[in-house]
């Protein structure tokens, strides 16, 4: 099965998408794993795409979907695969289902993982990060034995700049112009369904198995 997985932000839909690649032995195939793939093994598409991050600019859609069918015609992926974090724009999502169709292929499934702005700013203005050694917990579901230090390290955690409530408004702002109109068009292409994000995480992962089958 072909699946696309839709959210904002902090909606936990990376974590379910690593969930469902993991249940139905399908590749979880995120846009960022992608360019640093190509980028190491310096394909054509992969020196393409770093030009353009090197001067800290967006890779263009037409260069982007390029990388993803080339990664969707990988052999782990003809069984299926999870796209996360792609499409996240209408034109996107218009090459990459004209480029399915050359071969003979489309999307079954766009999971929209639902949870409102407001949850999500509490969720991740919550989390802490360490600096030294890179391990993430959060202030009411993960936190650390003794405050603001970390567990694995000793050193001390902070706020990162990208969860702060400001920025966080902001990257949901760019989510709600850019990415939801996707949820139309998928639903005009009959193929989203939508679940509650605000449930436990392992409450989310089996609303998608109950949609995705055992």
């Amino acid at each position: 099965m072909r699946i696309i997985m839709l959210g904002a932000p902090g909606a936990g839909k990376g974590t379910q998408a690593k969930k469902i690649a993991a249940k139905y032995g399908i590749p979880h195939i995120s846009t960022g794993d992608i360019f640093r793939a190509n980028i190491k093994e310096g394909t054509e598409l992969g020196k393409k795409a770093k030009t353009y991050m090197d001067q800290g600019l967006l890779v263009p859609d037409e260069l982007v979907v390029d990388l993803v069918v080339d990664r969707l015609q990988q052999e782990d992926a003809q069984k299926g695969y999870v796209l996360d974090g792609f499409p996240r724009t209408i034109p996107q999502a218009e090459s990459l289902d004209e480029a399915l169709k050359k071969v003979n292929s489309k999307i079954d499934y766009a999971i929209d993982v639902d949870v409102p702005d407001e949850n999500i700013i509490n969720r991740m203005s919550g989390r802490r990060a360490c600096v030294k050694c890179g391990a993430t917990y959060h202030l009411m579901y993960a936190p650390t034995k003794v405050e603001g230090i970390c567990d694995a390290c000793g050193d001390k955690l902070i706020l990162r700049d990208d969860d702060k409530p400001e920025t966080v408004k902001k990257r949901l702002n760019v989510y709600h112009e850019q990415t939801q109109p996707l949820i139309d068009y998928y639903t005009s292409a009959k193929v989203l369904k939508r679940v509650d994000g605000t449930q436990d995480m392992e409450d989310v992962f089996r609303a998608i198995v109950a949609i995705l089958g055992e």
